[in-house]
């Protein structure tokens, strides 16, 4: 891999911003209960495995115009700044030896937060269990916060909390106290991040995925605001004011100063802001995991999301096919939320927040539930409605123009399509619940999506519906079995229900917009070939690319392997507003072409599944 690089230089000097990421955050100074500091020592058996560069162009680790290539220096800077352990009490208690020369000379912060596996559910002992926050990085006016998993267990891990004991890094006895991470789940996560952040949904992203002899890895995360809800729900619950008050203040200022939360009105409470523009974010956010089937298991405690309702950590986050209603997680002593489930924890979520509101602005802490009636619970309900018939009519294909005049001018014929649209959309299968390696599901039987894509294909032919056997074998998913695919008098009715308000909406959007009828429908055939592609990433095909990527990576120049990473990412780019720019056309390698089409195989094949 040495061959394409340049002689290494000096880290420091050709790269200078990863020196800024040394364990120092503000959030530590200013919420100082908030974490617990862990020094660390570098580790000298890592190898960058990835490397985001559009990222790191974003957050100023780069240049802008530099290449999507490593070289020795910056590589060096890479495992200079990430490729560390911490060293924790087990180390401490049984007096590991540690070079002094590899002992870093800033802590490094695990915050805490609540987590509803820990015993008492007021998140004294829960936060970071295997991971530090690296730190934050300014660059033209946007602050990145940093963090790294896969950096050794910490004591606000589940199973210190269960077995009372502190835990050696690596250990074998529990799986949520070895303090590692998998290389295949890094690289998973960053196929899912990358092309989740491309398509509109918030999330973090990952920077970089190193590579260890020991076969893990740590991966490198960053967001434009860690925090996530559960860093304000432990001080909520054990009624610590001054911890609250220093954990919103840290949040606001943030968001003030990124750009992305207007400074208040004179005299407005930030406080009062602060629940409403989270009742707004999650509701956004509610209705993008239904619309786009992503299953991030959102409970109230909000461990599993950021404050601005930002994906976080991909260990249990999906991207189903199909709208599979009913799959549950099995994390051993509870099982996780469904899909439809997760509105419900969203608008708690909001409700939390609201208690919250309440205990800053008053000193007093108000039952959860005499808030059931708050004005942000209102806030978050409209924004969840508006969101979720928007992108159903994305999905459908209409340009977002269209989208907001039938909104505002056609809301009974859009609430007439989404009751045709759900029908097909929750249909299970006849078979019943079937246990799947991680929990238990009951198959969807159709694809909306396949339906969306290619009716349109056939009404520009004959703009009629299509009959009733044409109708399913386009929308019937391969879990559909005999007894799914019988073509009922019920399922002709809706057929027909789906159909026709399909084609009222093109016949609507033609009437507002002054467009012609077919014009339109060209324009819905084009968009919605894209929107629901054949060929789309569920979290089953990003375990399949990431174990095809792993195989790849050994025999793959560092070049071509990040050009393979970047080319099967934009194919994943969906929504037409965001497809990227075209590239150079430089010739591509036929490894690249060959590797390409073999991951692309492993998404196709997993598109219905979860």
């Amino acid at each position: 891999m040495g061959a394409e690089r340049r002689a290494a230089g000096r880290p420091d000097a050709d790269y200078p911003a990863f020196a800024r990421l040394d364990g120092r955050h503000p959030f530590r100074d200013a919420v100082p209960e908030a974490s617990v500091l862990y020094r660390a020592r570098r580790r000298h058996d890592g190898q960058v495995a990835w490397f985001n560069f559009a990222l790191a162009r974003e957050m100023g680790l780069v240049p802008h115009g530099h290449p999507d290539r490593l070289n020795l220096t910056l590589e060096r800077a890479i495992l200079r700044t990430f490729c560390l352990v911490i060293v924790n009490e087990w180390d401490l208690a049984h007096g590991t030896r540690v070079d002094p020369r590899d002992l870093l000379p800033h802590p490094y912060m695990a915050t805490r937060y609540l987590q509803l596996q820990h015993p008492g559910r007021r998140g004294t002992t829960s936060g970071d269990g295997r991971g530090i926050w690296n730190g934050a990085l300014t660059h033209r006016g946007v602050t990145w916060d940093v963090s790294s998993n896969g950096t050794g267990v910490t004591r606000l891990c589940p199973a210190t909390a269960e077995t009372g004991r502190f835990l050696r890094t690596a250990n074998r006895v529990a799986s949520y106290g070895c303090g590692t991470a998998a290389l295949e789940d890094g690289l998973a996560a960053a196929l899912m991040s990358e092309a989740f952040h491309r398509n509109g949904i918030a999330t973090e992203r990952v920077l970089a995925v190193i590579a260890l002899a020991d076969g893990f890895a740590i991966v490198v995360r960053a967001a434009r605001n860690l925090l996530r809800p559960a860093h304000f729900f432990a001080p909520l619950k054990q009624g610590n004011a001054r911890w609250l008050r220093g954990v919103a203040e840290h949040w606001l200022a943030r968001e003030e100063a990124n750009g992305t939360l207007a400074p208040p009105p004179g005299g407005r409470s930030g406080y009062r802001r602060l629940a409403e523009a989270v009742a707004v974010r999650f509701g956004r956010t509610a209705a993008v995991f239904e619309r786009e089937y992503v299953f991030c298991w959102l409970a109230w405690d909000g461990d599993n999301v950021l404050a601005d309702g930002g994906i976080i950590d991909y260990g249990s986050v999906r991207q189903f096919g199909l709208y599979h209603r009913a799959y549950r997680f099995d994390d051993g002593p509870r099982w996780s939320t469904t899909l439809p489930e997760q509105r419900r924890m969203a608008r708690l979520i909001v409700q939390t927040f609201a208690q919250a509101r309440d205990f800053l602005l008053t000193g007093r802490r108000p039952p959860r539930s005499a808030l059931a009636r708050d004005p942000v619970l209102r806030l978050f309900d409209r924004t969840f409605s508006t969101w979720r018939d928007r992108l159903l009519l994305r999905n459908a294909g209409f340009p977002p123009g269209t989208v907001e005049i039938l909104l505002r001018r056609e809301p009974a014929l859009v609430r007439r399509f989404d009751r045709a649209h759900g029908y097909f959309e929750r249909a299970r299968s006849a078979r019943g619940p079937v246990p799947v390696p991680d929990g238990l599901t009951w198959n969807a039987i159709f694809s909306t999506r396949d339906l969306l894509r290619e009716l349109p294909r056939h009404y520009l032919e004959a703009p009629r519906p299509v009959p009733l056997r044409t109708f399913l074998r386009l929308g019937l998913s391969t879990y559909a079995g005999r007894e799914d695919r019988r073509p009922t008098r019920v399922r002709r009715e809706r057929a027909a229900a789906f159909q026709q308000a399909l084609l009222g909406l093109v016949r609507a959007a033609a009437r507002h917009t002054g467009v012609a009828f077919q014009e339109v429908l060209l324009e819905l055939a084009r968009r919605s070939a894209r929107i629901n592609r054949f060929a789309r990433l569920t979290g089953d095909g990003a375990v399949w690319a990431a174990r095809k990527l792993l195989r790849l990576r050994r025999r793959l120049p560092s070049e071509q392997f990040h050009a393979l990473i970047e080319r099967f990412v934009d194919d994943q780019v969906l929504v037409p507003e965001r497809r990227p720019r075209a590239r150079a056309a430089a010739p591509e390698a036929p490894d690249v072409r060959r590797a390409l089409t073999r991951l692309l195989a492993a998404v196709e094949s997993n598109r219905h599944g979860l």
